[in-house]
């Protein structure tokens, strides 16, 4: 008789922290070896989790809707079957009883479905509702002034997390951490920052400088919205809750200008319509997607500041072309990166483009699948949209969204020189676009670039 530790994986070198989302396994459930037994969410991807061993679920130790360290013990598995229709007594008993390195740095969520999360009454509210909370607490500094592990851990932040906190001018100490060891994660600085009260403020502040109100730019915790009856109300979820971080932080660093062209599809659809079969053997779909993707790999070299990124007061020109793709899910919306996407031919983005997005249904990605992208395109004309105008995804210079493409009534010039009407297979191209790093015409010459190449698509880049 054996039992064996299911622990929270590490997805990501930057990764401290999971929340489980899900339980796809329950107490007295046999599982096999590399079946998914629970689903997992991190700032970075959400994921399902094979079991290490073959045997019956004996113990869940974490509920669903926690969030805690990497290496916590969230359930245990009995090897021996025979044993297992012991191990529900104790379960309830489980989660308070096992040691969970997260319990001592976070709270207990209220309830089983809500997560520590940055909410503007979560927990300020709790500790002083005039006041930001105090920092938490961290170990007494070590004879001699070396700092303890406690304080090590805790200053340990992400390379995403120390970026915000350079961007606001904040100091790391002063915000509450609800991570490992008290660590302050991406949610709670957003959430220190939604606080009038912990609005970015140079440091340190200037002598006599007492603001009363939030400064210009700070995001505005918007109007106090009730159900009404017969209303039913949709608690977020965790991908949802980071999409609208991500997207409100966004819109308040960036500076969004948008530019539009029209391209003329007609000689991508005709190799299209040549190729498609051959692609099919090869078991790839190719879409006008994949002729886009390569055209805009191609260009980015010549349009460095399409694929750039600010740091501080810094333009960062990226060395490799990494192309994200937006993929709508039902749960919400994920981004996986084609790495190096100017060095594949059509074929190999087409076998990308198809291998991501399928993996991103099945929640198969791993965290390095969805990070390190340079510029993003997304794809609502899929759905029919003519045109759409993104926010960008930081900290990413620009991003596309590719519109609807059909056949529509167009004006061509004959070869005696007379124009004619004749139908074309036609879609519009919007690009949003940093103007704190991009120029309207530099973003307007990236666009005509990307036409050219799609209207006079190269054989010689199948």
């Amino acid at each position: 008789m054996a039992r064996i530790d299911v622990v929270m994986p590490q997805m990501g070198e930057s990764i401290a922290e999971g929340t489980l989302s899900k339980w796809l396994k329950q107490v007295g459930d046999p599982v096999k070896r590399d079946e998914p037994m629970f689903e997992i969410s991190t700032d970075k991807v959400d994921a399902e989790i094979p079991a290490p061993n073959g045997g019956v679920l004996a113990e869940i130790l974490v509920k669903e809707g926690e969030t805690v360290a990497v290496q916590t013990v969230v359930a245990r598995i009995e090897t021996d079957a025979s044993a297992a229709a012991t191990a529900a007594a104790p379960v309830a008993q489980a989660p308070a009883a096992a040691p969970r390195p997260a319990a001592a740095a976070a709270p207990a969520p209220a309830t089983p479905v809500a997560p520590p999360m940055p909410t503007p009454v979560a927990a300020p509210a709790a500790v002083a509702p005039a006041a930001p909370p105090a920092p938490t607490p961290v170990a007494a500094t070590a004879p001699g002034g070396a700092e303890t592990l406690e304080e090590r851990l805790r200053l340990r932040s992400t390379p995403l997390v120390r970026k915000m906190v350079a961007e606001h001018q904040l100091d790391l100490t002063a915000i509450p951490g609800s991570g490992l060891a008290g660590r302050v994660t991406k949610q709670d600085v957003l959430s220190y920052l939604e606080r009038p009260t912990a609005a970015p403020v140079p440091a340190p502040p200037r002598p006599g400088s007492t603001p009363t109100s939030a400064p210009a730019g700070a995001p505005h915790p918007g109007p106090s919205v009730e159900p009404w009856e017969g209303d039913r109300v949709e608690p977020w979820s965790r991908i949802r809750k980071l999409t609208a971080d991500h997207m409100v932080q966004s819109r308040r660093v960036s500076a969004h200008v948008h530019s539009m062209i029209e391209v003329d599809y007609s000689r991508v659809a005709q190799l299209r319509a040549r190729m498609k079969a051959e692609y099919s053997e090869r078991g790839v779909k190719l879409t006008f997607l994949a002729f886009i993707a390569k055209a805009v790999a191609d260009t980015l070299r010549r349009h460095p500041t399409l694929n750039a990124a600010v740091m501080g007061e810094s333009t960062i020109l990226r060395r490799d072309i990494n192309l994200g793709i937006a993929v709508a899910l039902d749960w919400g919306l994920i981004v996986p990166v084609i790495r190096h996407a100017d060095e594949l031919a059509l074929l190999g983005i087409t076998r990308a483009i198809n291998d991501l997005a399928e993996r991103a249904r099945s929640k198969k990605l791993s965290p390095d699948e969805v990070q390190r992208g340079t510029f993003t395109i997304t794809n609502p004309g899929v759905f029919g949209t003519h045109v759409g105008l993104p926010i960008l995804n930081q900290p990413q210079s620009a991003i596309l969204a590719v519109g609807a493409i059909e056949k529509r009534p167009a004006v061509v010039v004959a070869p005696d020189g007379s124009d004619a009407l004749a139908i074309r297979t036609k879609g519009m191209l919007a690009l949003s676009f940093d103007h704190r790093i991009v120029d309207g015409a530099d973003a307007d010459r990236f666009l005509a670039d990307v036409r050219a190449m799609l209207q006079d698509f190269p054989e010689s880049a199948n």
